[in-house]
């Protein structure tokens, strides 16, 4: 198991600082990472939070997860690797705007 957590279903409000004070209890916080939107500046509602080992990452988890913060419960497991290519597809195909027709312009 890996020391790097997910910790999903964030308010919006939640800080770094907060984060660092819940996961604390449980171990040494060696870096915490809140996901912000680039355009609004706003959480996204998730965070990684990286626990100082293996032991202490299992301990935060078990102490974290399903914890009510900011009226929300979060979700606390380990964080999986990115995957290489990731993102999505702005799809092709034909799209029909109304009307059953097909205009051309």
């Amino acid at each position: 198991m890996g020391s790097k957590l997910y910790v999903g279903n964030l308010a919006f409000s939640t800080t770094e600082s907060e984060l660092r004070g819940l996961f604390m209890p449980h171990g040494n916080v060696t870096d915490v990472f809140v996901a912000m939107d680039k355009v609004s500046g706003r959480s996204r509602g998730f965070a990684f939070v990286t626990m100082g080992s293996d032991a202490e990452a299992k301990a935060a988890i078990a102490g974290v997860n399903g914890k009510n913060v900011g009226g929300r419960d979060l979700t606390v497991n380990e964080a999986r690797p990115k995957t290489e290519g990731g993102g999505g597809s702005f799809g092709g195909g034909r799209r029909d705007f109304g009307g059953g027709r097909d205009r051309r312009y």
